[in-house]
């Protein structure tokens, strides 16, 4: 039986002081108090700049078993004019720590700007440089583009020519692609509002 897990985007969020984290916890706890509550979390500072394999040792030490991180891919790997340069940020990118996550790491997530238009040559030329293990390590891939362009038949079928999974993203500005085209599937909420204090407690957990 497959598993579900459930995660968020990150885990420091000022917002979550006192909220979803408990009053008083401190900053260095939040992720070793989110992962005991969640099954994944996105892993958003690897878009922005390359981090240290120490850091991703830290993250892997602060997660229960069966815990996974999605590592978000560089800005400089899908930000471009033309995916058949990036070839050597894919490289940088992939040999900057990641696999020091282990049996932890899980998707790693390719977004795609909204000006990033469908060329058919220019996507089947990228996903064929995105390798499936790497140093032991095995990968999987999940994308997520925010263009009408993509909603065809001929994007679907060339994700799944290489078992990239298409994320499905519930979002009020992009479109949502909801074919299957990987072993593994990716949603997305991107349309959360903040709303009344959830209540935990024994009537929560009757309601489940």
């Amino acid at each position: 039986m497959a598993a579900i897990r459930i995660g968020i985007g990150g885990w420091t969020y000022k917002p979550w002081r006192g909220t979803f984290n408990p009053k008083g916890l401190r900053r260095a706890d939040e992720l070793d108090y989110a992962a005991s509550r969640l099954g994944a979390i996105e892993i958003n500072g690897t878009y922005y700049r390359l981090q240290k394999p120490a850091s991703f040792a830290k993250w892997r030490d602060a997660a229960p078993d069966g815990f996974q991180f999605t590592v978000k891919a560089s800005r400089y790997c899908t930000n471009r004019k033309d995916l058949r340069a990036t070839g050597e940020s894919i490289e940088r990118f992939l040999g900057h720590g990641l696999t020091e996550l282990g049996d932890k790491l899980g998707p790693l997530f390719w977004q795609f700007m909204p000006t990033k238009r469908f060329d058919p040559g220019e996507f089947g030329a990228f996903l064929a440089m995105l390798p499936q293990s790497h140093g032991g390590v095995k990968l999987r891939h999940a994308l997520e583009v925010r263009q009408q362009s993509f909603v065809c038949e001929e994007f679907v079928a060339m994700a799944r020519k290489y078992n990239a999974a298409i994320i499905c993203a519930h979002s009020e500005k992009y479109p949502k692609v909801a074919d299957q085209t990987a072993d593994f599937s990716y949603t997305r909420l991107l349309c959360a509002r903040e709303g009344p204090r959830a209540r935990c407690g024994a009537g929560a957990d009757r309601a489940r």
